[in-house]
C-alpha cells in the first residue's frame, strides 16, 4: 500500500506540473497576442508613414548621430540633370569662411570670426536675393559637361580649417534652407578639445550634402617644404580622407593661400580637379582650375555688405542670362 500511495502522490504531482506548464504558455501566447494587436491598432491610428529622425547638429549627447532628413534639390538623393552637351560658361562666386562664432578676448584673428547671428542673416540675405549654395563638384559639372546648376544664382559657401563651429553653427542654418556647404578640412591641428570636428561631424556633414576637400595634413605652409614633405601634405591628404570617409576630395585650398608653381604641380599630380586661393573674385570657367579666387567673408560683415561685396567683385562682363546649361 506504501507503494502504491507513493505512486499515486508523484503522478499527482506531475499533473500539477503539467497544468501549471500549459497556464503559464497561454499567459504568454495572450500577452503575445495582445501586444500584436495593439501595433496594428497603433499604426492604423497614425498612418503607413514611418517616422524619421531629424538631424539635431548641436547635439552633445554621446552617440547622439541621427541622420539628417534631406530636403532640397541640392541634398535630396535625386539623379543629377542631365548634361546638355555644352559647358557653361558663367562665372560663380565661392565665398570663405573660418569660424562662426565670436572671438574669444585676445584672438589673433577676430576678423575671421563671423558670429552665427551674422552668418544667419547673411545665408537669408542671400536666398531673398536669389543665391542658392552649389558645391565645387557641381560647378565643375556645369563648367565641363553643361550639367545645369538649377534655378537661381549659384554660389559656393566654403568653410575653411575644420572648426567645429561650422558643423554646430553653419550646418543647422544652411540645412534649413536646403543648402550645402563645402569643408576645406585639414587632419591635423584642430582636434576637438581645441574646437575641431570629430570625426563624427565630418560624417554628419557629408550626410547632409556637404563636400569634403581638404587644406592638406597639418595647414603648412607648401612652399618651403621639400617634395617629400609636399607630396605628405597634399598627396597623402587626399588618400587619408578618401579612405576614411569614402569621398572623391577632389579640390584642394591653398593654406594661407600660400603656393607657386611646385605646389601647383604636387596638387595636380596627386589627381584634384582644381584648388582655391585667397585672390579676390569670381571663379570662371576659362581661369586655371589650380587656382580659382574667393571671397572671404570677415566677422562684422552686414547681410547687405556682403550682398555688395558679392556683385562689386565680380570681373568685368554683363551678368550671366542663365546658370541652366
Amino acid at each position: 500500500m506504501d507503494v502504491q500511495a507513493r505512486h499515486a502522490r508523484r503522478e499527482a504531482q506531475r499533473r500539477a506540473v503539467a497544468h501549471r506548464r500549459r497556464l503559464a504558455a497561454g499567459s504568454i501566447l495572450g500577452a503575445l497576442t495582445l501586444a500584436a494587436l495593439a501595433v496594428v491598432l497603433l499604426a492604423s491610428k497614425s498612418g503607413s508613414s514611418t517616422p524619421r529622425a531629424v538631424h539635431n547638429a548641436s547635439s552633445t549627447q554621446p552617440g547622439a548621430h541621427a541622420r539628417p532628413v534631406h530636403s532640397g534639390p541640392a541634398r535630396d538623393g535625386a539623379p543629377a540633370a542631365p548634361a546638355t552637351g555644352r559647358p557653361g560658361t558663367a562665372a560663380v562666386p565661392i565665398l570663405m569662411y573660418h569660424v562662426i562664432k565670436a572671438p574669444p578676448a585676445g584672438a589673433p584673428f577676430p576678423g575671421l570670426y563671423v558670429q552665427p547671428q551674422e552668418f544667419a542673416q547673411q545665408m537669408h540675405a542671400l536666398k531673398d536675393a536669389g543665391w542658392h549654395a552649389v558645391t565645387l563638384d557641381q560647378v565643375q559639372a556645369y563648367w565641363s559637361r553643361g550639367v545645369p546648376l538649377g534655378a537661381g544664382k549659384p554660389i559656393v559657401l566654403s568653410f575653411d580649417n575644420g572648426y567645429e563651429s561650422q558643423f554646430t553653427q553653419a550646418l543647422p542654418v544652411l540645412h534649413s534652407l536646403g543648402w550645402v556647404g563645402d569643408e576645406n578640412i585639414q587632419l591635423t591641428g584642430l582636434p576637438p578639445s581645441q574646437g575641431g570636428l570629430a570625426s563624427q561631424q565630418v560624417r554628419d556633414l557629408i550626410d547632409d550634402g556637404w563636400e569634403l576637400d581638404t587644406q592638406g595634413i597639418s595647414h603648412a605652409d607648401l612652399i618651403t617644404l621639400d617634395p617629400e614633405q609636399l607630396n605628405y601634405q597634399v598627396a597623402d591628404a587626399r588618400r587619408i580622407l578618401q579612405q576614411r570617409y569614402h569621398v572623391p576630395v577632389d579640390w584642394f585650398c591653398y593654406p594661407s593661400g600660400h603656393y607657386d608653381a611646385a605646389v601647383v604641380s604636387a596638387v595636380r599630380a596627386a589627381g584634384f580637379q582644381g584648388s582655391t586661393t585667397v585672390v579676390p573674385g569670381w571663379a570662371h570657367p576659362t581661369d586655371d582650375p589650380y587656382r580659382l579666387h574667393r571671397l572671404r567673408v570677415l566677422g562684422g560683415t552686414t547681410p547687405q555688405q556682403l550682398l555688395e561685396l558679392v556683385q562689386d567683385t565680380r570681373e568685368n562682363g554683363p551678368a550671366p542670362a542663365s546658370y541652366s546649361g
